[in-house]
C-alpha cells in the first residue's frame, strides 16, 4: 500500500534524506507519531505513516528539509486544501513549519493509487466512470471555492480498502487552472481504461516528469503522433464514454465546468443492478442528421462536449424529481459524491428534462445553541466531513426531558451555498431514541446566543414530520416542496436518548447529507 507523497509520487532515482531524518516512535509538534516509513517522492520528502496521539487516529505525515521558504508552496497548498471538506477530496488536518524542516499531515488512507491498480490491467467501464465521478465530483467542491488542484493524476487519485475514491495532494501555482484540472480528468478516464497515460499530445498538470509521470506507459499514437481512442486500444468501452473522454482532451473543444461534468459522471455512474440505462439504448454524444443542436454543439463543438444531447435523450419515466429547462443561467450548481443519479422528462415533453438528483454540497454548517452556555459548538465541521465514525455530540445531561429540562433543544445549521431544489435531508446519528425535526428558513443569523434566538424563532417552516423517540440511528426528512428552493436549514434536535452505560443522556450527529439539484 502507498500513499503518495505532496503532490508527487515517488520514483525510483528519488534521491533519499538521511541528513536530519525522523526516526521511527519521534513525535512531531508533541501530537504525530512517526510509525513507518512509507516512501520518498521525487523532490526528497519523506511520506511517513504516523498517530495522532491525541485523536488516536492514523495520519500520513509529509516532511520536507529544509522548511521555510522552500516549504511555502507545499505548506500555502495543504492550507487551502484544508479549508475544503468533501467525501472525494483527502483530508488535510496540519501544516507545520519549524525552520529546519516542514511538515502536512493529512488522512491516512489503506488503499492503492489509480495508479498501482490500473498495473494490473485496465479497469471495465463502470469502474472506470466512478473513478471519474469521485474525481470530478471532488474538483468540484475544490472549484466552487474558487481554488484549483493541479496536481490530477495517476498518483493522486487513491482507491481505499473500503472502495472509496479520495484524490489528495493539491499543488497549485500560478500555471493551474480550473480548465486543466477539468481536462486532467479526461487523462484519469483515458488512463483507467486503457492503461496509458496521454501525456506527450495532451499535457497536463501532473503528467510531467518528477509529476507521477515514472513508470506510467505513454498513450498509443499514429503516424502523425495524435492519442488513438480508448475503443482503438481496447474493447468493450462504450461509444459515449469514448467521445467524452476524448472530447475532454481535444484542446479545440471547451471543457465543461467541474460541477456539469461530475452531474453527467454521475448520471452514467448507475450501479449494475439498477439497470436504469438499459432500456434508452445507446447514449450519444454527437447529434444524429436532423437533429436539433444543443447549446453546447451551437456554441462551436465538435461534439457535444459533455454529452448533454444524451442527457436530454433520456427519458426515465416514473422519477420524475423537479422540472428544469436545460441552460437556464439560474440553474443551481449541483455536486455528486458517487452515488446515481437520475433525469427524466415530463411525460409527453422530451425537451424538459428534470434536474438530476445530486448530493448538494454544505457550505457551512455551525451549533445552534440559543438557551446553552455555548461549551457545545465545536467540531460542527465533522458533520459533513464524509465520515460517520466522526461527528458533533452535545454534553453529557444528568436528567432526562429536554436537555435535562434546561433548554428545549439545539441543532445544527446548514448553509447550501445558494438556493436549491431539496429532495431530502438524511442524518446519521450517534444512537437511538432521539427526537428532532428539520426547519428551513430564509436568512442566516449572527453566531450568538441572540442570534441564535433569533434564528429558532424564523425558521418556522417545519420539512416533513418530526421523528419522537426515534428507533433507528438515521433520520431522512422528505416532504421539500418542489416549488421552492432552500438554501438554510436547521436540524433541530428536541430530546437526547440515554447514553448504554446509564449515566445521563447525550447525542451525536454524526453525518449530515443533503440530496437535491
Amino acid at each position: 500500500m502507498t500513499q503518495v507523497g505532496e503532490g508527487q509520487e515517488a520514483e525510483e532515482s528519488a534521491p533519499v534524506m538521511t541528513f536530519g531524518a525522523p526516526t521511527a516512535g519521534e513525535i512531531l509538534a508533541e501530537r504525530y507519531e512517526l510509525v513507518e516509513h512509507i516512501n520518498n517522492d521525487s523532490a526528497g520528502r519523506l511520506v511517513w505513516r504516523g498517530v495522532d496521539v491525541v485523536l488516536r487516529r492514523p495520519v500520513a505525515v509529509v516532511l520536507r528539509y529544509p522548511g521555510g521558504d522552500s516549504a511555502t508552496e507545499m505548506l500555502q497548498a495543504a492550507v487551502a486544501a484544508s479549508r475544503v471538506i468533501h467525501p472525494n477530496l483527502v483530508g488535510v488536518y496540519d501544516a507545520i513549519d519549524e525552520s529546519e524542516r516542514a511538515y502536512v499531515v493529512r488522512e491516512w488512507v489503506d488503499g492503492r493509487s489509480l495508479r498501482e491498480l490500473v498495473a494490473e490491467g485496465p479497469l471495465d467501464p463502470a469502474r472506470a466512470t466512478a473513478i471519474g465521478n469521485a474525481v470530478a465530483s471532488a474538483l468540484a467542491s475544490v472549484h466552487a471555492t474558487g481554488m484549483v488542484h493541479g496536481n490530477v493524476h495517476p498518483g493522486t487519485v487513491m482507491i481505499s480498502d473500503d472502495g472509496r475514491v479520495v484524490l489528495a495532494d493539491a499543488r497549485t501555482d500560478c500555471a493551474d487552472s480550473q480548465e486543466n484540472d477539468v481536462r486532467a480528468v479526461g487523462g484519469i478516464l483515458y488512463f483507467a481504461l486503457t492503461g496509458h497515460w496521454p501525456h506527450a499530445e495532451a499535457p497536463l498538470r501532473g503528467a510531467t516528469a518528477g509529476h507521477g509521470r515514472a513508470g506510467i506507459v505513454d498513450a498509443v499514437r499514429d503516424a502523425s503522433g495524435s492519442i488513438a481512442a480508448p475503443r482503438q486500444v481496447r474493447a468493450g468501452v462504450p461509444a459515449y464514454l469514448d467521445d467524452l473522454t476524448m472530447d475532454l482532451l481535444d484542446a479545440e473543444i471547451a471543457p465543461p465546468s467541474s460541477d456539469v461534468l461530475a452531474a453527467e459522471l454521475g448520471r452514467l455512474d448507475v450501479p449494475a443492478e439498477d439497470h436504469f440505462l438499459d432500456q434508452t439504448g445507446t447514449i450519444r454524444f454527437t447529434a444524429d442528421p436532423g437533429d436539433e443542436p444543443s447549446p453546447l454543439a451551437a456554441a462551436g463543438g465538435r461534439k457535444v462536449a459533455i454529452g448533454i444531447a444524451g442527457l436530454l435523450a433520456v427519458a426515465l419515466v416514473g422519477l420524475l424529481v423537479g422540472i428544469s429547462i436545460f441552460g437556464d443561467e439560474e440553474s443551481p450548481k449541483t455536486q455528486t459524491a458517487g452515488g446515481p443519479s437520475v433525469s427524466a422528462p415530463a411525460v409527453g415533453d422530451a425537451s424538459s428534462p428534470a434536474a438530476p438528483v445530486r448530493q448538494l454540497i454544505i457550505r457551512d454548517v455551525r451549533v445552534v445553541d440559543p438557551e446553552g452556555d455555548r461549551d457545545e459548538l465545536r467540531n460542527a465541521e465533522r458533520v459533513i466531513d464524509g465520515e460517520e465514525d466522526s461527528g458533533w455530540e452535545t454534553a453529557t445531561y444528568r436528567s432526562s426531558g429536554r436537555f435535562g429540562n434546561l433548554k428545549k433543544g439545539m441543532g445544527v445549521w446548514i448553509d447550501l451555498g445558494e438556493p436549491h431544489s431539496v429532495k431530502s435531508v438524511r442524518a446519521v446519528l450517534s444512537s437511538r431514541g432521539a427526537s428532532a425535526e428539520l426547519r428551513a428558513g430564509g436568512a442566516d443569523f449572527p453566531s450568538s446566543s441572540n442570534g441564535d434566538k433569533q434564528l429558532v424563532a424564523a425558521y418556522a417552516n417545519r420539512i416533513g414530520q418530526p421523528f419522537e423517540e426515534h428507533n433507528g440511528t438515521t433520520m431522512t426528512f422528505n416532504g421539500f416542496n418542489p416549488e421552492e428552493k432552500y438554501q438554510y436549514l436547521l436540524f433541530w434536535i428536541t430530546e437526547l436518548p440515554e447514553k448504554e452505560s446509564g449515566d445521563g443522556w447525550k447525542l451525536g450527529v454524526q453525518e449530515i447529507t443533503v440530496q437535491g439539484s
